[in-house]
């Protein structure tokens, strides 16, 4: 691990009012709050790469970088698609990460920190429209959406995936009314809750954990006999089938202990650190990770936890989307993005079938 500092973060409820893209939050699920209002990602942006439908806001962290103008508001966000079949084993193509940054003087927020007191109501509380630059958004899942329902022509959307959602869920009762708009969450949407956080502890443990695991190697060296050359022979394949097995326990017996003292972090920041991993195996290499388009390598910046996964109401007989960890990497130079959401990296490990059999269990 990196000595790099390890944040934590954890869910907490909040007042909607805090949620919204004047607070600068770091939230997890209903619809993102965009930084910047030009530039959002593209409905083809948006969609998972495997079956080709919307993907569903999950999250999206805070992350300014101190001493760097272009990067004082800065935001990054993640998608991921809610069909369960795309979830196959060590496959990132359900997900999707942005980057979104900002000056301290910009078009859209004021040069002083938000007011800590709850701003004049929002006339419209469901945010079809971006109030700076008119962008229109879709009703059902807050990303761009100009696609207008062809009946009233005032509610708008993705694409006719969420137009047929939104008519079975309320508007076919409402479109063309007189009465105001039913303002309800979307089913397509994660609950939501703010994200917030705190320096994680450091173990003091470790470096004797590491000496007493060195001394018991080396007793056993000496008390062990010699085999002979056949009986080494003989062995060989066992003790690499069992080599990786014995690095996957151990990998996971550390992501555990790490863990076990704040069991409900859902997140981990730690950016130009490393992510702490649930397995040995599907762990990126350096050649695994592309640079960002401007040629600067990507780093490490934070993971989301499996813990998240029990507050996003998923499961669903058996069968949901899943993850080990999802580790995001991002631009070291946090590059300027010429007023565009930047795509940036993400990798996802499983855990193996044996892992999923433990966590059962615990």
């Amino acid at each position: 691990m990196s000595s790099a500092e390890v944040v934590l973060g954890f869910l907490e409820e909040a007042e909607p009012w805090r949620l919204l893209s004047p607070q600068f939050p770091s939230k997890v699920g209903g619809k993102p709050a965009w930084l910047s209002e030009r530039g959002l990602p593209s409905l083809p942006e948006l969609e998972c790469e495997i079956c080709h439908l919307p993907m569903a806001f999950l999250l999206q962290v805070y992350a300014p970088i101190s001493g760097q103008d272009r990067s004082f508001h800065r935001t990054l966000f993640l998608f991921c698609c809610k069909t369960y079949e795309c979830y196959t084993c060590n496959d990132s193509r359900c997900m999707k990460v942005f980057r979104s940054q900002l000056p301290r003087r910009n078009e859209f927020y004021p040069y002083d920190p938000p007011p800590e007191d709850e701003p004049p109501s929002d006339p419209e509380p469901h945010q079809c429209v971006l109030p700076m630059s008119g962008v229109k958004l879709c009703w059902v899942c807050g990303c761009p959406g100009s696609k207008a329902c062809s009946r009233c022509h005032t509610v708008t959307y993705c694409g006719k995936h969420h137009q047929t959602l939104h008519w079975k869920h309320t508007h076919k009762r409402e479109c063309c009314s007189q009465d105001a708009p039913i303002v309800t969450a979307s089913p397509f949407l994660f609950p939501e809750s703010e994200l917030v956080t705190e320096p994680e502890e450091e173990e003091q443990d470790e470096k004797e954990e590491e000496k007493d695991t060195k001394e018991a190697g080396e007793g056993e060296e000496e008390g062990a006999d010699c085999p002979s050359l056949a009986d080494t022979l003989a062995e060989t394949d066992l003790e690499e089938m069992a080599m990786h097995e014995t690095e996957d326990i151990k990998v996971f017996q550390r992501f555990k202990k790490k863990t076990a003292p704040e069991p409900h972090q859902v997140v981990r920041y730690s950016r130009e650190g490393s992510p702490l991993w649930v397995s040995s195996q599907h762990i990126p290499s350096d050649q695994d990770i592309p640079p960002c388009s401007c040629g600067a390598k990507r780093t490490f910046e934070f993971q989301v936890m499996p813990q998240l996964l029990n507050s996003l109401n998923v499961d669903s007989t058996g069968a949901s989307i899943d993850w080990g960890t999802l580790a995001v990497y991002t631009c070291s130079a946090s590059c300027h993005s010429d007023d565009q959401y930047c795509p940036e990296f993400i990798w996802k490990q499983d855990f193996s079938s044996e892992q999923h059999t433990q966590i059962k269990r615990t």
